[in-house]
């Protein structure tokens, strides 16, 4: 039976059979390690009293190594009455953190830590000596569900928040500067800050000394910024499709032209005739009966630079599937063949800028002047429209083919390792980042909000291409920079 068509109830009462058969082993485990201090009883009466700590507790995975950790606290104290052992308030807490840090080495293998960081770009990281630091597991982000990785235990009442600081890109500053997230993260005890760049910078020339995380926008970027700084950790809190920002009156165009499709809720780009457009030099004012943007500049999508930002690298990696026919890009030939387009398409736009942020909200302000079509994030346009900065006249276009971009934490601390949970698991924090335009694990909370603030947006993208290989894509872009040189 699939795991999604198990009843709920069932699903709960294996997590409680399998607890209690914890709590069970844990007890004759214990009895047996403290025989020669303590009895049988005082051992039982202290697993009972931790265990009865937690009936309130909603996440239920790490309980049982919650407990051995309270009760061997408990019973290593020194017996001051004969009601130490017995009274609750001797059992102290515990956080979720320190139970996954007391196992021993190999009783968790599923868990991977950063490797150490050298040079000034691979900083020692640092040991996770205070109470309340979590060393999550690394397969995390690899999972789909949202509960896959424990979200971390909220601190004790009157404890200062720590402060730590983050790189992202600009595409999720406002997500970081919600006051609702602010104050989830101050909920498990931490004051989070956010410096915002271009995905690549983060991963190539941003200086991450003192930070405690990076975030760029793709799996690409986060890859070379592993390898960069020598952790193999990532989370994947959300993505979000790439998607052109446009016009009503430049979609009618398009379309007389051939190159638009109607077959959903949202128009969709055909990328391979829109290439076609772009490889004859065909001009705005050169299609027939165009009215409404007579305008003697070439037919292009604006990007940001493919040297710096992640989603002109996005731009890039549909635009050379098409170019290659079709197929991912792979090999020194392929790389070739496509080259001579990709860099007509950056190059013939002029000046770019090196984030997303500055696009976009050209696009909300300046309106369909100077720049009719821009390459964005299907985020972006979503939380514009959760902000009631849409005009009646703009229009979410989608490239077909098209990529998903998936935004990756990389934790750079132990503190940043416990954010990134935060991010991937924290029901709330999902929820806000659908407000913020995002696609999480939770599709019906998303399609809440589009339905909300009647954001027209293609729900089930079916054409979306594989990224090229981290070496491929990089090569790509490289050739791309050298021919601005």
């Amino acid at each position: 039976m699939a795991l999604d068509t198990v009843p709920k109830h069932r699903v709960l009462e294996d997590k409680v059979a399998r607890e209690q058969k914890a709590i069970r082993e844990l007890a004759g485990r214990l009895a047996a390690a403290y025989s020669e201090n303590r009895s049988a009883d005082e051992v039982d009466v202290a697993i009972r009293s931790a265990h009865e700590s937690f009936a309130g507790s909603t996440v239920r995975d790490f309980v049982p190594i919650l407990v051995e950790r309270m009760v061997r606290r408990d019973l290593e104290t020194p017996v001051a009455t004969e009601s130490a052992t017995t009274a609750p308030s001797t059992v102290a807490p515990v956080s979720v953190g320190e139970a996954i840090d007391a196992r021993p080495h190999g009783e968790h293998p599923e868990t991977e830590r950063p490797r150490g960081l050298t040079t000034d770009r691979r900083r020692l990281f640092a040991l996770a000596g205070a109470a309340g630091v979590v060393a999550v597991g690394a397969t995390a982000w690899a999972v789909s569900r949202p509960d896959s990785a424990p979200v971390p235990a909220a601190p004790v009442a009157g404890t200062p928040l720590k402060k730590i600081t983050g790189v992202v890109g600009s595409e999720k500053t406002a997500f970081f500067g919600d006051p609702r997230v602010a104050d989830v993260f101050a909920a498990h005890g931490y004051d989070v800050r956010v410096e915002a760049a271009g995905s690549r910078e983060i991963s190539t020339s941003v200086d991450l000394a003192g930070r405690a995380f990076a975030f760029p926008s793709s799996l690409p970027a986060a890859e070379r910024l592993k390898r960069e700084v020598g952790v193999s950790t990532q989370f994947v809190p959300f993505y979000s499709p790439m998607a052109i920002a446009t016009f009503t009156p430049i979609v009618q165009l398009l379309d007389a032209a051939g190159v638009v499709k109607f077959d959903g809720p949202a128009p969709t780009l055909d990328f391979s005739a829109y290439i076609d457009l772009v490889q004859r030099g065909v001009q705005w004012d050169e299609l027939a009966g165009n009215t409404s943007y007579p305008v003697g500049k070439n037919i292009l999508v604006s990007t940001t630079d493919a040297r710096t930002s992640n989603s002109a690298a996005m731009y890039l990696a549909v635009a050379s599937y098409v170019v290659n026919d079709h197929a991912v890009v792979r090999g020194a030939t392929a790389e070739q063949h496509v080259l001579p387009t990709l860099q007509r398409l950056f190059l013939a736009q002029g000046y770019t800028e090196g984030s997303s942020a500055g696009p976009f909200e050209e696009y909300l302000t300046a309106g369909m002047g100077p720049t009719p079509m821009t390459w964005i994030y299907e985020a972006q346009y979503v939380a514009a429209a959760v902000e009631k900065r849409l005009r009646p006249d703009m229009v979410l276009l989608y490239p077909s083919p098209t990529v998903l971009s998936r935004h990756a934490v990389v934790p750079l601390t132990p503190e940043g390792e416990e954010v990134g949970a935060l991010l991937h698991n924290d029901t709330e924090l999902q929820s806000l980042a659908a407000e913020h335009g995002f696609r999480t694990g939770d599709a019906a909370r998303f399609d809440e909000v589009v339905s909300e603030h009647d954001v027209a947006i293609s729900p089930d993208l079916v054409d979306i291409v594989d990224i090229p290989a981290y070496e491929t894509l990089e090569h790509l872009i490289d050739g791309v920079a050298a021919a601005y040189r």
